[in-house]
Protein backbone atom coordinates (compact mmCIF):
# COMPACT_ATOMS: atom_id res chain seq x y z
CA UNK A 1 0.00 0.00 0.00
CA UNK A 2 2.83 2.32 1.10
CA UNK A 3 4.75 1.75 -2.65
CA UNK A 4 1.41 2.35 -4.19
CA UNK A 5 0.82 5.68 -1.93
CA UNK A 6 4.70 7.01 -3.04
CA UNK A 7 4.09 5.77 -6.82
CA UNK A 8 0.97 7.81 -7.25
CA UNK A 9 1.97 10.97 -4.54
CA UNK A 10 1.16 13.50 -7.08
CA UNK A 11 -2.08 12.65 -8.01
CA UNK A 12 -3.00 11.68 -4.03
CA UNK A 13 -1.65 15.23 -3.33
CA UNK A 14 -3.75 17.15 -6.79
CA UNK A 15 -7.08 15.33 -5.62
CA UNK A 16 -6.79 15.99 -2.08
CA UNK A 17 -5.93 19.37 -2.58
CA UNK A 18 -8.30 20.07 -5.74
CA UNK A 19 -11.23 18.29 -3.63
CA UNK A 20 -9.80 21.00 0.23
CA UNK A 21 -10.25 24.13 -1.34
CA UNK A 22 -13.27 23.64 -3.92
CA UNK A 23 -14.61 22.43 -0.32
CA UNK A 24 -13.87 25.20 1.97
CA UNK A 25 -14.29 28.03 -1.17
CA UNK A 26 -17.48 26.49 -1.97
CA UNK A 27 -18.65 26.55 2.03
CA UNK A 28 -17.60 29.99 2.52
CA UNK A 29 -19.42 31.39 -0.77
CA UNK A 30 -22.83 29.30 0.61
CA UNK A 31 -22.26 31.16 3.60
CA UNK A 32 -22.14 34.09 1.80
CA UNK A 33 -25.49 33.28 0.07
CA UNK A 34 -26.98 32.33 3.26
CA UNK A 35 -25.81 36.15 5.06
CA UNK A 36 -27.51 37.56 1.77
CA UNK A 37 -30.74 38.40 2.68
CA UNK A 38 -31.63 40.39 -0.95
CA UNK A 39 -32.87 43.99 0.98
CA UNK A 40 -30.13 46.13 -0.47
CA UNK A 41 -29.19 43.86 -3.14
CA UNK A 42 -31.41 41.21 -4.64
CA UNK A 43 -31.14 38.84 -4.90
CA UNK A 44 -27.27 39.08 -3.83
CA UNK A 45 -24.59 41.19 -4.60
CA UNK A 46 -22.53 39.26 -7.20
CA UNK A 47 -26.06 38.06 -8.76
CA UNK A 48 -27.71 41.92 -9.04
CA UNK A 49 -23.94 43.12 -10.11
CA UNK A 50 -23.95 40.83 -12.94
CA UNK A 51 -27.47 41.51 -13.75
CA UNK A 52 -26.67 45.36 -13.65
CA UNK A 53 -23.50 45.27 -15.72
CA UNK A 54 -25.08 43.29 -18.60
CA UNK A 55 -28.00 45.92 -18.36
CA UNK A 56 -24.72 48.06 -19.17
CA UNK A 57 -23.40 46.64 -21.97
CA UNK A 58 -27.03 45.83 -23.35
CA UNK A 59 -27.17 49.56 -23.50
CA UNK A 60 -23.31 49.94 -24.95
CA UNK A 61 -24.62 48.11 -28.18
CA UNK A 62 -27.67 50.18 -28.40
CA UNK A 63 -30.21 47.84 -27.19
CA UNK A 64 -32.98 49.28 -24.88
CA UNK A 65 -32.54 47.42 -21.58
CA UNK A 66 -33.47 46.78 -18.26
CA UNK A 67 -32.97 44.90 -14.79
CA UNK A 68 -35.36 44.47 -12.58
CA UNK A 69 -36.13 42.22 -9.19
CA UNK A 70 -38.30 39.10 -10.26
CA UNK A 71 -41.38 39.30 -8.01
CA UNK A 72 -41.30 34.83 -7.77
CA UNK A 73 -37.91 33.83 -7.44
CA UNK A 74 -34.42 35.11 -6.27
CA UNK A 75 -33.09 36.24 -9.89
CA UNK A 76 -33.27 39.01 -12.09
CA UNK A 77 -35.26 39.62 -14.99
CA UNK A 78 -33.72 41.06 -17.86
CA UNK A 79 -35.74 42.86 -20.56
CA UNK A 80 -34.63 44.24 -23.21
CA UNK A 81 -37.24 46.78 -25.57
CA UNK A 82 -40.06 45.80 -23.39
CA UNK A 83 -39.67 41.90 -23.75
CA UNK A 84 -38.61 39.27 -21.27
CA UNK A 85 -35.45 37.21 -22.36
CA UNK A 86 -33.83 35.96 -19.31
CA UNK A 87 -32.94 35.59 -15.95
CA UNK A 88 -29.82 36.39 -14.11
CA UNK A 89 -29.83 33.90 -10.87
CA UNK A 90 -27.71 32.53 -8.71
CA UNK A 91 -25.97 30.09 -11.29
CA UNK A 92 -25.31 33.03 -13.65
CA UNK A 93 -22.85 34.95 -12.05
CA UNK A 94 -19.87 32.65 -12.36
CA UNK A 95 -18.53 32.62 -9.06
CA UNK A 96 -18.82 28.97 -9.09
CA UNK A 97 -16.87 28.66 -12.30
CA UNK A 98 -14.39 30.81 -10.76
CA UNK A 99 -14.58 28.41 -7.67
CA UNK A 100 -13.62 25.75 -9.56
CA UNK A 101 -11.14 27.38 -11.80
CA UNK A 102 -9.29 28.51 -8.38
CA UNK A 103 -9.51 24.68 -6.68
CA UNK A 104 -8.13 23.22 -9.77
CA UNK A 105 -4.84 26.42 -10.44
CA UNK A 106 -4.22 25.61 -6.52
CA UNK A 107 -4.46 21.99 -6.88
CA UNK A 108 -1.91 22.58 -9.66
CA UNK A 109 0.21 25.43 -7.80
CA UNK A 110 3.29 26.65 -9.04
CA UNK A 111 5.20 29.55 -7.61
CA UNK A 112 3.37 32.01 -5.61
CA UNK A 113 3.75 35.01 -7.40
CA UNK A 114 2.71 33.37 -10.59
CA UNK A 115 -0.35 31.31 -9.10
CA UNK A 116 -1.65 34.76 -7.46
CA UNK A 117 -1.41 36.58 -10.76
CA UNK A 118 -2.97 33.93 -12.68
CA UNK A 119 -5.77 33.49 -10.31
CA UNK A 120 -6.54 36.90 -10.43
CA UNK A 121 -6.06 37.53 -13.92
CA UNK A 122 -7.92 34.59 -15.29
CA UNK A 123 -10.94 34.93 -12.50
CA UNK A 124 -11.28 38.33 -13.91
CA UNK A 125 -11.32 37.02 -17.42
CA UNK A 126 -13.41 34.26 -16.37
CA UNK A 127 -15.83 37.05 -14.99
CA UNK A 128 -15.67 39.63 -17.95
CA UNK A 129 -16.21 36.60 -20.78
CA UNK A 130 -19.16 35.46 -18.59
CA UNK A 131 -21.08 39.09 -18.90
CA UNK A 132 -20.35 38.95 -22.58
CA UNK A 133 -21.95 35.25 -22.75
CA UNK A 134 -24.97 36.64 -20.74
CA UNK A 135 -25.60 39.49 -22.89
CA UNK A 136 -25.26 37.47 -26.26
CA UNK A 137 -26.78 34.96 -24.94
CA UNK A 138 -29.58 37.36 -24.14
CA UNK A 139 -29.52 39.00 -27.97
CA UNK A 140 -30.12 35.82 -28.90
CA UNK A 141 -33.00 34.88 -26.97
CA UNK A 142 -34.24 38.28 -28.28
CA UNK A 143 -33.98 37.72 -31.68
CA UNK A 144 -33.89 33.95 -32.10
CA UNK A 145 -36.36 32.66 -29.37
CA UNK A 146 -37.16 29.27 -31.19
CA UNK A 147 -33.42 28.90 -30.47
CA UNK A 148 -33.53 29.37 -26.17
CA UNK A 149 -32.83 25.20 -25.74
CA UNK A 150 -29.48 24.92 -27.76
CA UNK A 151 -28.26 28.42 -26.57
CA UNK A 152 -28.76 28.12 -22.94
CA UNK A 153 -27.58 24.44 -22.60
CA UNK A 154 -25.04 23.91 -25.15
CA UNK A 155 -23.47 26.73 -27.05
CA UNK A 156 -23.04 29.24 -23.78
CA UNK A 157 -21.98 26.83 -21.15
CA UNK A 158 -19.68 25.53 -23.85
CA UNK A 159 -17.84 28.93 -24.17
CA UNK A 160 -17.20 29.50 -20.34
CA UNK A 161 -16.74 25.75 -19.64
CA UNK A 162 -14.75 25.43 -22.64
CA UNK A 163 -12.53 28.83 -21.64
CA UNK A 164 -11.73 27.77 -18.06
CA UNK A 165 -10.32 24.12 -19.71
CA UNK A 166 -8.10 26.38 -21.96
CA UNK A 167 -7.47 28.29 -18.80
CA UNK A 168 -6.19 25.19 -17.66
CA UNK A 169 -4.61 23.69 -19.90
CA UNK A 170 -2.22 26.70 -20.53
CA UNK A 171 -1.42 26.29 -16.83
CA UNK A 172 -0.47 23.55 -16.65
CA UNK A 173 1.40 23.16 -19.71
CA UNK A 174 3.45 26.42 -18.91
CA UNK A 175 3.78 27.42 -14.90
CA UNK A 176 2.67 24.88 -12.59
CA UNK A 177 5.21 22.84 -10.90
CA UNK A 178 4.33 19.59 -12.46
CA UNK A 179 5.19 21.09 -15.79
CA UNK A 180 8.70 21.59 -13.91
CA UNK A 181 9.01 18.31 -12.26
CA UNK A 182 8.83 15.96 -15.03
CA UNK A 183 10.88 18.83 -17.98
Amino acid sequence: MKALFLKYKSVVKFILTFLTVYFVLTLAYKFYLDLSDGSKFYPDYFTNLVARQCDMLLHAVGYNAQVIPHPDEPSMKLIINGKFVARVVEGCNSISVIILFISFIIAFSGKFKATFLYLLSGSVLIYAVNLFRIVILSIGLYNYPWRREILHTVIFPLIIYGMVFLLWMFWVNRFSKLEKANA
